[in-house]
């Protein structure tokens, strides 16, 4: 069974219900469209990171959003 993993930052409130709906319906569509199987077949997560669990150059999202900001 497929497993398609999708990994984002939570920021601003995070993703709604309605765009996390809307995204796993499109990778649904989107895998069966390529690979020709069902939609059954196809398992879809969605993993939000918070911003202080995920870090560039060993600074984490967090301060480097509040550096943007400023």
């Amino acid at each position: 069974m497929p497993i398609i993993s999708v990994k984002m930052t939570h920021e601003d409130e995070g993703a709604t219900k309605e765009q996390k709906e809307l995204l796993v319906k499109k990778l649904t569509q989107s895998f069966q469209d390529v690979f020709k199987r069902g939609a059954n077949s196809a398992v879809v997560i969605i993993e939000e990171l918070n911003t202080d669990n995920y870090a560039i150059a060993g600074e984490t999202i967090t301060n480097i959003r509040k550096k943007q900001k400023a």
